[in-house]
């Protein structure tokens, strides 16, 4: 064989192996965004698909039981029980009644097995009501130094 054709054929197998590579990874990868109102809906292997889904961690649901966490996620009257199993440690704003979006995949029992846990408390960087914009809140600095007004 000559050495061209060998050339061409290694090449051949370098090209084919790397795009099912990219392939596979792309597949395995991608996740759906659905809400707990659609998860009821779902069905045959549009269940078994990872996907991500958001609520509000219901107050007084989060346990920590052996090597998981369980906690229930609900959005307009509707909720869904979640067991986070990851390895990453839970954000510090995970509590009771923050936004949560975790990512995983549903189980047959109907609970959410989550591998991934996002959760933000909006309140927190909420304007409060009646307070003008660019206003100090309590427990804030200013950046204004005391009797330097109208210095030049």
């Amino acid at each position: 064989m000559k050495a061209r054709s060998k050339f061409l054929i290694g090449s051949g197998i370098i090209v084919i192996t790397l795009v099912s590579l990219a392939y596979v990874g792309f597949t395995q990868s991608k996740t759906y965004y659905h809400t707990i109102t659609e998860l009821s809906t779902l069905q045959g292997s549009a269940l078994h698909q990872r996907m991500r889904v958001s609520g509000n961690v219901r107050s007084g649901t989060i346990q920590r039981v052996g090597g998981r966490v369980d906690f229930i996620l609900e959005e307009q009257g509707k909720a869904v029980p979640v067991s986070y199993v990851g390895r990453d440690p839970l954000p510090d704003t995970f509590k009771d009644g923050a936004q949560a979006l975790v990512e995983g995949r549903m189980k047959p029992d109907g609970r959410f097995e989550a591998e991934q846990v996002q959760a933000k408390c909006a309140s927190k960087y909420e304007a409060t009501p009646n307070q003008a914009p660019g206003a100090s809140q309590p427990g804030q600095t200013s950046n204004s130094v005391p009797g330097a007004e109208g210095k030049s």
